[in-house]
C-alpha cells in the first residue's frame, strides 16, 4: 500500500554501500530486501555467518590471516608428527578446495575425505584445552574491525547469531570469548574437539562440517528449531558455498547475502555477484553489516 512508501529506506541512508569496493548486481532488490526485513522487525531476524575469513579478516597488511585450524596448529603441545601429517593433508587437499575448474561434487567428496583424515590424526594426542585461550590472545587482531560492536548491537536486541564453521569450534569460541563477543545469543555449529580422558579423540560431531555441506548441516533438527521462528536472514560468507548455507530451509522470507571477496577478484567477482546480493572487495571491516543493522533496528 502507498501509505508505507514514505518510510521506506532509500540508498541515501547507506553511504557505505556507495563505496567503490562495494559491488551490487541489483540495488533495487537489495533495498527491497532491507525494507522487508526492517518492516517485519527484529523478532523475525537472525544472522547466519561463516567464521574464517568472514568474521576474521582475510588479510592484515597483505599477510593472510590463519584459519581456525591454522591457529590450532600453533598450540605448543601438539607433537611434531601431528603437525607434519596435517601439513601433508593440507598440501594434498587445499589445491582441490580452491581449484576453479573442479566440479563441486568432486570437491565436496575431497573435503569430506580431508576432514575424516584430519579427525583421525587428532586421536590419542595428550592435550590441555587451556592453551586455546593463549592462542586466541596471540592472534588478538584477527577479527574484522567492528565485529565486537556488531555482535553487541545484535545482543542488545536479542537477534540470534548462528555461526556455521567448517573450522574448529573450540578456536572460534576462544577467539570470540577473548574479544568479549561470545554472548548468549551466539550459537556455533562447527567441528568441536572430543576428549577421552586427557587425550583428543577426534571431533564430537558425527558428520564433520566442511565447506560444501554446511547447508545439509543446517537442515539438522537442532538447528531447524532455532531457525523456524525467524524467517528473515542476514547471511555473511567468503565462499560461494557459504551463499547456500540456508538453502533448503523452507520458511525463509527475506534473505540478504553479503559476500567478502579478497583473492582471485577478477576471476571470482561475477560468480560472487550472482550468489551474493552485496559483494565487498577487500573490505576488512564490518562497516557495511553494521550500517545495515543500524538502519533495520
Amino acid at each position: 500500500p502507498p501509505t508505507t512508501m514514505n518510510n521506506e529506506l532509500t540508498i541515501d541512508k547507506f553511504p557505505a554501500l556507495r563505496s567503490k569496493h562495494v559491488y551490487i548486481k541489483d540495488k533495487i532488490a537489495v533495498l527491497e530486501t532491507i525494507n522487508a526485513i526492517r518492516q517485519s522487525g527484529v523478532n523475525n531476524l537472525q544472522i547466519v555467518t561463516d567464521f574464517d575469513l568472514t568474521l576474521t579478516k582475510q588479510h592484515i597488511d597483505g599477510r593472510h590471516v590463519l584459519s581456525s585450524f591454522g591457529m590450532f596448529r600453533h598450540c605448543k603441545q601438539l607433537p611434531q608428527q601431528y603437525l607434519d601429517k596435517a601439513k601433508d593433508l593440507y598440501n594434498i587437499y587445499r589445491p582441490i578446495e580452491i581449484d576453479p575448474e573442479m566440479p563441486v561434487n568432486k570437491k565436496a567428496d575431497a573435503m569430506r575425505d580431508w576432514m575424516m583424515a584430519a579427525q583421525n590424526l587428532l586421536k590419542g594426542i595428550e592435550f590441555d584445552p587451556h592453551e586455546l585461550e593463549e592462542v586466541a590472545q596471540a592472534f588478538d587482531n584477527i577479527l574484522r574491525d567492528g565485529t565486537e560492536e556488531f555482535f553487541e548491537k545484535l545482543y542488545n536486541v536479542k537477534v540470534p547469531i548462528i555461526i556455521f564453521s567448517a573450522g574448529l569450534g573450540d578456536i572460534v569460541e576462544a577467539v570470540l570469548r577473548y574479544h568479549n563477543a561470545l554472548f548468549d545469543n551466539v550459537k556455533i555449529f562447527s567441528n568441536f574437539l572430543k576428549y577421552n580422558g586427557s587425550q583428543l579423540d577426534g571431533f564430537k560431531n558425527d558428520l564433520p562440517i566442511h565447506v560444501y555441506n554446511k547447508n545439509e548441516c543446517a537442515l539438522e533438527k537442532n538447528y531447524l528449531k532455532i531457525f523456524q521462528k525467524r524467517q528473515n536472514v542476514l547471511l555473511m560468507g567468503d565462499t560461494i558455498g557459504d551463499a547456500n548455507m540456508v538453502e533448503g530451509i523452507e520458511d525463509t522470507k527475506a534473505v540478504l547475502k553479503i559476500g567478502f571477496l579478497y583473492e582471485h577478484v577478477e576471476a571470482s567477482l561475477n560468480s560472487f555477484m550472482e550468489n551474493f546480493d552485496i559483494v565487498l572487495v577487500d573490505d576488512q571491516t564490518m562497516q557495511v553489516p553494521i550500517e545495515i543493522i543500524q538502519n533495520i533496528l
